[in-house]
């Protein structure tokens, strides 16, 4: 570390408010280095605190690390939590605390009747203020200097994940590798073009990661992305025009009423509730060799759904028939897919803990028509009547179509 110059120390019964002012805007501006706490009041203290501004599951953390004369215990907070810690331990259990910032040092120590005296050296050197990271090495699926991630908000201008966005880069990345796996198991594994729809596109941040991504391997992909709100369509354009790219375009359009024309691989995520199976639908109406889909709202179903007698003790609860009938419509959904020569999985996207939609159906077209169609749809009456179901929007729409080629 190095030595800092000699500065006189400023007392002021504002010392405190003006440190953790100092301290809020090295975090939020990124020149933070590190922090300690010394000089404990009592031996239950410990010998001081290490505070580290780490990342772990690309979120940003505060690292305490307690030392102790035998042990140290280490304990993350989030960035706000991890303040309040700081707050709360200094002057009452630690008499310095010592912020080091990229340029500069200051020194918060609390005396004789809790007088404070802060004290700010500028360094002779700067010193790192880069986040250690605590996640294990992952591959990646998204090259994070693309400047379409800089463009719509989520990497700044020198190809770092902005905190706020960190759910969403993650969630790109986790698509990019679904899509990709599914390229990879259809007839299209090895196609040089790609004509690919992205219904529900909104700002386009998938719609934007398949064309990058495909793009760079090679693949001439002409990329819609079909959007009902206008002044999103026409951001999204604006956007094409100034990264100069080519193939990618934003259309204004509805799922519902989209007029069915080829495409090979149609994606809608989160499209409510019915509006999947319309989706569905035209992925099977354009000849799609892979489908994604990510369902929600699942409404249609509900209050049609007569739990059986045997199941009513269970489903009697409103959050066990919601989650029943979830259950009943994507499972009719990918049975419905399968019948029309699709293998399909239904998994979870992306975890819990960064969205409540996180249900991925996927669809492959298999190289022949099901043998066992006139058995698939023999299951879903089955299940249907099990649960006294009367209509599904996916099998009213492929009625009296033509199953196989």
């Amino acid at each position: 570390m190095t030595k800092p110059g000699p500065s006189a120390p400023s007392e002021s019964a504002d010392s405190p408010s003006r440190f953790f002012a100092a301290l809020r805007a090295s975090l939020a501006e990124n020149t933070f280095h590190k922090l300690v706490l010394a000089r404990p009041r009592n031996a239950n203290a410990g010998q001081r605190i290490d505070v580290r501004r780490i990342l772990l599951r690309d979120e940003p953390q505060l690292s305490f690390v307690r030392h102790y004369p035998t042990n140290d215990v280490t304990k993350n907070h989030p960035v706000d939590e991890g303040i309040t810690e700081i707050e709360r331990f200094a002057g009452s259990a630690f008499l310095n605390v010592h912020l080091f910032t990229r340029t500069e040092e200051l020194q918060l120590r609390f005396g004789k009747r809790d007088k404070s005296h802060l004290t700010r050296h500028r360094l002779q050197q700067e010193v790192s203020a880069e986040p250690e990271t605590h996640d294990r090495e992952k591959s990646r699926w998204v090259d994070v200097t693309s400047a379409y991630l800089t463009e719509l908000g989520v990497t700044t201008a020198q190809h770092q994940v902005v905190p706020s966005m960190a759910r969403k880069w993650r969630q790109i990345d986790r698509f990019v590798e679904v899509f990709g796996t599914a390229l990879a198991a259809s007839p299209l594994a090895e196609a040089k073009s790609l004509r690919i729809a992205d219904f529900g596109a909104g700002k386009g941040y998938l719609t934007f990661a398949v064309h990058d991504w495909l793009r760079r391997r090679g693949v001439n992909a002409t990329v819609t992305g079909v959007e009902l709100r206008p002044e999103l369509v026409a951001q999204g354009n604006e956007r094409v025009a100034r990264l100069g790219l080519q193939g990618l375009q934003f259309a204004v359009g509805d799922v519902r009423t989209h007029a069915a024309e080829p495409f090979d691989v149609v994606i809608a995520l989160h499209a409510c509730d019915i509006a999947t199976d319309h989706a569905l639908h035209l992925g099977i109406q354009a000849g799609a060799q892979v489908i994604l889909s990510s369902p929600c709202c699942h409404k249609e179903l509900r209050p049609q759904l007569q739990p059986p007698a045997l199941l009513r003790p269970i489903l009697h609860h409103g959050i066990h028939l919601e989650q029943e009938a979830e259950m009943l419509t994507d499972g009719l959904r990918a049975l419905l897919l399968e019948s029309r020569g699709y293998d399909t999985q239904v998994f979870e996207f992306v975890s819990l803990e960064h969205t409540q939609k996180n249900k991925m159906i996927t669809a492959v077209k298999r190289a022949r028509a099901p043998a066992d169609a006139a058995a698939i749809l023999v299951k879903i009456r089955e299940l249907k009547q099990f649960y006294a179901i009367r209509e599904q929007r996916l099998e009213k729409l492929l009625a009296g179509e033509p199953i196989g080629d």
